[in-house]
């Protein structure tokens, strides 16, 4: 077996959301903790689209955050290529960060309005010594016509471009770098079915021609089938099913995972009852004991109540499900 591109072990992230000092002293209240994400693990291999999915709160962008390095885990640890990233060396963070970049889920907010697209487009070449002089020009105009905009849009405001358009600015800004991986954030979440479509098929088409490795994070499973290898279902920080693209989709295992995918329409026609999703994420400040999806569990007993299920091999998959372990579904 290869060595995976990205290994994540035990990631986990935790926020201070707690009042100020003043007044918990008042009202005599302890600090307070949202866990964002708790005891992630996963690995990605060189040149496959892995993707997360899960409803919103779930930590699908606080992990995308931790990878690129915007936040610092408060336990766990990221290793990319065999070297474990270290936070507080802004040295071997630099030699990195060239290696991997970020696609934004909002393309009318990530990029900078008061600069031109080739001055938005040439700053991680200029930051990271890549070219200099001449060449950058040269090279964002190459980079434009790789995304399928023209060399001459670099004299351009954002202001100027649609919204599908800049999100192929923000493209061509991700792999100015030269990165091996890039971590997409719901990157056609804010566009018209039409255009994510289009998007979608430049990522796949640039993925093959530069050999890419991706993280997806989205909420849309039909934009999850159509791109990955592997999918992560996330539920409350912690990650119930990892499995195949196409198994997930025909045999998921985890209830969750059957809870979202029930509530798919049924454009085939193929006479499957569906459900609506039901319930919601309880509150990250205070989840339920034991298995935080127990309440929504349609086959919830007394130990999913009072313990946390750990992943078990399921196939080529994992799924954190008493109920899947004891054989009950």
């Amino acid at each position: 077996m290869a060595e995976p591109l990205l290994k994540v072990e035990g990631l986990t992230r935790y926020f201070d959301v707690s009042k100020p000092w003043l007044n918990r002293v008042i009202e005599r209240e302890a600090k307070q903790w949202l866990t964002a994400t708790a005891d992630v693990s996963f690995e990605i291999a060189r040149g496959e689209t892995f993707a997360l999915v899960g409803e919103s709160g779930s930590g699908k962008s606080t992990i995308a955050k931790m990878i690129v390095g915007l936040l610092e885990p408060s336990a766990g640890r990221i290793v990319f290529d065999g070297q474990e990233m270290d936070f507080a060396s802004g040295r071997e963070m630099r030699a990195l960060r060239k290696r991997f970049q970020m696609i934004f889920q909002d393309p009318f907010a990530s990029l900078n309005p008061r600069w031109r697209v080739g001055d938005i487009i040439a700053e991680p070449i200029r930051t990271f010594g890549l070219m200099s002089g001449a060449e950058v020009g040269r090279e964002v105009g190459r980079l434009l016509e790789v995304v399928g905009l023209g060399a001459a849009d670099a004299l351009k405001f954002p202001h100027e471009f649609s919204g599908g358009q800049r999100q192929r600015i923000a493209i061509a800004r991700a792999l100015s770098s030269k990165p091996e991986f890039i971590v997409c954030d719901e990157p056609t979440s804010a566009l018209d079915v039409s255009v994510q479509a289009q998007i979608l098929n430049l990522m796949r088409d640039l993925q093959d021609e530069f050999g890419l490795t991706y993280l997806l994070i989205s909420h849309d499973l039909s934009v999850v089938r159509h791109m990955s290898n592997r999918i992560g279902v996330l539920y409350l920080g912690r990650l119930v099913e990892i499995a195949d693209g196409r198994k997930l989709f025909s045999d998921p295992g985890h209830p969750y995972s059957r809870m979202l995918l029930d509530a798919v329409p049924d454009l085939t026609l193929s006479g499957r009852r569906r459900r609506q999703v039901e319930g919601e994420i309880p509150n990250p400040i205070d989840p339920p004991p034991g298995c935080a999806f127990h309440p929504r569990c349609p086959h919830a007993f007394d130990r999913c109540r009072a313990e946390i299920p750990q992943p078990k091999r399921r196939g080529t998959g994992e799924v954190a499900c008493f109920a899947v372990e004891e054989g009950k579904i």
